[in-house]
């Protein structure tokens, strides 16, 4: 049962984004379980709201492909597929390949150190075993890199995908030991970077992201059988 919604009066948003983003996170985290139903005015009377902008959001969802809408049935979480993952990872990969080579072309050396302290952050997420706090850190550093590129069309479009990337990205670091193997992949990544190694750069964010493919994939073997 999802929490009764907290506003957070520092950002003064509006009620629909408020819901939004707590829907968001509840399906995020796994508080929704793919394929479990989102009735709207359970929801609205658990949230304290109206059913329209619940209403709203699970409009919202169903674009960002968390959510999916079945006939006769209503809305209920998309499941993760093997499908689905592999599509939107191979996306991811294309996007990032493009991200570090405009980035060896781009780096400077203060954001070689930004993207340093953001592991030695990332670092520190992964030993507290917080996972809301992992995956945080993680898209920040990526989000450095992408900020490097300086290319706005870039960052729409991944900004366009960064739900669906963050909901594989949260299946991932569910698994402690893998999670461990992302600071050395992240530093590798800056190393190459810091060379201006287009090739070697651009190897490591594949291999950085095939490690997630294969690993989701895994699990998503293990729960269906």
């Amino acid at each position: 049962m999802i929490e009764e919604l907290k506003f957070d009066n520092k950002q003064c948003l509006p009620l629909r984004e408020e819901v939004l983003i707590r829907l968001r996170q509840a399906i995020l985290q796994g508080e929704f379980q793919p394929g479990e139903r989102l009735m709207e005015m359970r929801l609205a009377q658990q949230m304290g709201v109206s059913r329209t902008p619940v209403r709203d959001a699970i409009k919202k969802l169903e674009v960002e492909g968390l959510v999916t809408m079945i006939p006769r049935r209503g809305a209920e979480v998309a499941s993760i597929t093997h499908k689905d993952m592999k599509e939107v990872l191979e996306l991811r990969a294309t996007l990032e390949d493009f991200a570090v080579e405009l980035c060896c072309e781009r780096i400077r050396s203060k954001d070689i150190e930004e993207l340093e302290k953001a592991n030695r952050v990332f670092s520190a997420a992964v030993h507290s075993g917080e996972l809301l706090t992992i995956a945080e850190a993680d898209v920040k550093f990526h989000d450095i890199i992408y900020k490097i590129t300086g290319n706005r069309r870039l960052l729409q479009i991944i900004n366009n995908l960064r739900e669906q990337i963050y909901r594989y990205r949260f299946e991932y670091i569910k698994n402690e030991k893998a999670r461990l193997t992302l600071i050395d992949e992240h530093e590798a990544i800056i190393r190459h970077l810091e060379k201006g190694d287009a090739a070697g750069a651009k190897k490591a964010i594949r291999e950085h992201i095939t490690n997630q493919e294969n690993d989701i994939a895994r699990a998503i073997s293990e729960h269906m059988s």
